[in-house]
């Protein structure tokens, strides 16, 4: 997995835009407003992902690559490397929970309006 392909997989779902609301280098996806992903472009070597907290620690736990995500609130957020042995069907799986995470929060309208979508 690289920056690139993950940025491509992120994209595809609905809802999805990308930004920079903290600096040139981290690389935020949001569906319908609300982050679910944070990309590092620096290093181009790690993911940040929502998780819901008995797996993130389970995650943690059974793969080397995986740990509290820096600077997020570690219960609920996971440091994926690219580099080590989390393989691709696992970040794509891990990508596609922590946007459910984030889908399944939305308020009523919020939800609506994510509905509505092509």
């Amino acid at each position: 997995m690289n920056v690139e392909s993950i940025r491509e997989y992120c994209l595809n779902k609905k809802g999805v835009t990308e930004s920079f609301p903290f600096d040139d280098v981290s690389l935020v996806m949001k569906v319908m407003g609300k982050m679910f992903a944070l990309i590092d472009l620096e290093s181009a070597n790690y993911i940040a992902l929502k998780c819901d907290p008995e797996r993130a620690i389970e995650l943690r736990e059974h793969y080397n690559s995986i740990d509290g995500a820096y600077h997020f609130n570690k219960k609920y957020w996971n440091s994926v490397r690219f580099d080590s042995d989390a393989d691709d069907k696992l970040i794509k799986e891990l990508v596609d929970h922590s946007y459910e995470e984030v889908i399944k929060k939305f308020s009523k309208k919020l939800r609506n309006e994510y509905d509505s979508l092509p």
